[in-house]
């Protein structure tokens, strides 16, 4: 690659996904406030924090640089779920989430050359009925305080208590890496084929 990728997350779900992708990437964190418009509808909170993310990246930006920002939201009754800031939320969050289906959207930025691309990609998930109990063991034991909505699909309760999902399950992992590598390929970013 002539290109220089950067991953803009310190998420080791969305650097994993990159590397078994095949794409040689670096990290570059900047520090952003996730702060969205109250009117903003739920399904576009995702993309939009994704942008100002790659917004704030620009100005730290080399040429050769592409720098791919992505956010994942969890929505459920037009409500987005952010990451929960302490066991009792976490606890709420899951609560909420039992025995119905929610939508994880991520959103995705490719920023370069002075220009943005971005796109979304959703899945629907569902949940079983979850008990108090298995709600608190994975809490405690898998502290999902940096995960939208409170939990991770590749986690314990992801294996014991999702049902079905409808789209990608790389999006509710944290990125949608075949939209991301199809949409790298057709901007002739990278090649078709990594090297």
């Amino acid at each position: 690659m002539s290109n220089t990728l950067i991953l803009a997350s310190n998420s080791p779900r969305r650097q994993q996904l990159l590397r078994d992708a095949g794409l040689p990437f670096k990290v570059r964190v900047l520090p952003v406030d996730e702060v969205f418009p109250e009117d903003l509808p739920a399904e576009e909170v995702a993309e939009y924090l994704a942008i100002k993310k790659g917004k704030a990246q620009q100005e730290a930006m080399q040429p050769d640089e592409i720098v791919i920002t992505a956010d994942t939201t969890v929505i459920i009754d037009d409500v987005v779920l952010n990451k929960p800031e302490n066991e009792a939320e976490a606890f709420r969050m899951l609560e909420r989430l039992s025995g119905r289906q929610h939508q994880v959207i991520t959103g995705v930025c490719i920023t370069y050359r002075d220009q943005q691309i971005s796109f979304s990609d959703a899945t629907q998930v569902n949940f079983r009925q979850i008990n108090k109990s298995e709600i608190a063991y994975y809490v405690e034991h898998y502290r999902p305080f940096d995960k939208a909505g409170a939990y991770a699909i590749q986690e314990w309760i992801g294996m014991v208590a999702i049902t079905r999902i409808e789209g990608s399950y790389f999006n509710v992992v944290g990125l949608p890496i075949e939209k991301l590598f199809t949409t790298l390929t057709k901007i002739a970013v990278i090649p078709v084929v990594p090297r």
